[in-house]
């Protein structure tokens, strides 16, 4: 692989160390400011907070944004917080629709490449993104992928789906699934490890996720999902906890040291997510997976340190696919 992705993700498993745990996002950030900075849809940034991101992504030399929504919205909301758009280009659309179309166009034109989103909402987004006139949509369903920061665990962690695919099907678990291995594959992973989680280790017919979850397996030995060791059943805590495993006799590549999180549904994804950052101060950077660009999204309650971290993945996701390695 690739040695600008040389140790961003330790293959060890345990508790991290403190020098670890203070560089795993820096680690991101490091590599992405060793490359030029890529051309970037900011999609209607219409208040302070996306402004200040493309901004502070622009400062950290890994973005050229290009604004896009309505210029007098835009530059209203930067002189209310104080911030300059000198030298910044701004394409002027009638209102937030027209902007994602827009941005949506410049992507597959090959003018900008990644969106990175603004002050509309997510669906509004993604709604042109998947468009099938669109030239983004590929043949995968798109999906959301966190990569967690946690000062328990040995590596960053990535949970998928938590924020788009609300009650996915197997063939969507699929696509989610496949999606996360092709992204850490990007980053210099070889062969991911992935657990895909449920209330139980056992099949229970009763509950569908362990069906699921068996099916995915069994799909990886068969070479529907590649590149990746895939198990499941897992429940959370043998998925993460070698201790765990070992007490209840699992034996598995996969338990007590996964990569991936494959989450059942997005209201489970969401919690376990959210979880983790605010009970266990885990930091998360967010990416949309499974369109020909990725795309950056990022919450008002981000720090600055997450903000970056999620345009560094897009800008690592982009280089290393540039260099000939698999397509997001």
């Amino acid at each position: 692989m690739s040695t600008m992705s040389e140790g961003l993700f330790p293959r060890d498993a345990g508790t991290a160390d403190a020098a670890d745990r203070l560089g795993r996002f820096d680690r991101f950030l490091r590599q992405a400011r060793d490359l030029p900075p890529m051309r970037t849809a900011v999609v209607h940034p219409c208040n302070a907070e996306a402004i200040q991101a493309a901004l502070e992504a622009r400062d950290e030399g890994l973005i050229i944004p290009v604004l896009i929504g309505p210029a007098e919205k835009i530059q209203a909301a930067a002189e209310r917080a104080g911030l300059s758009l000198a030298g910044l280009q701004i394409d002027a659309t009638e209102h937030s629709h027209a902007a994602a179309e827009h941005a949506v166009a410049l992507a597959a034109s090959g003018n900008v490449h990644a969106l990175m989103k603004g002050s509309l909402h997510t669906d509004e987004l993604l709604g042109a993104v998947i468009a099938s006139h669109s030239g983004l949509r590929t043949e995968r369903r798109i999906s959301h992928v966190y990569v967690l920061d946690v000062p328990a665990y040995s590596k960053p962690l990535i949970i998928t789906d938590a924020a788009i695919n609300i009650a996915p099907t197997l063939l969507q678990k699929r696509d989610i699934c496949q999606n996360a291995i092709d992204l850490l594959h990007l980053l210099g992973v070889e062969e991911p490890l992935v657990a895909v989680l449920a209330a139980v280790e056992t099949v229970n017919p009763a509950m569908q996720a362990t069906l699921d979850a068996a099916a995915l397996t069994v799909m990886a030995h068969r070479g529907q999902i590649t590149g990746a060791k895939v198990d499941g059943p897992l429940a959370f805590d043998n998925a993460i906890s070698l201790d765990a495993a070992r007490i209840k006799e699992i034996v598995s590549e996969v338990a007590g040291q996964a990569d991936i999180l494959v989450v059942p549904d997005l209201e489970a994804g969401n919690m376990l997510a959210k979880q983790l950052i605010y009970l266990a101060a885990a930091d998360a950077a967010g990416l949309v997976l499974g369109a020909r660009v990725p795309i950056v999204l990022t919450s008002r309650s981000d720090t600055l340190k997450v903000r970056l971290a999620s345009v560094s993945l897009a800008r690592l996701a982009v280089a290393r696919r540039s260099a000939g390695a698999l397509p997001l």
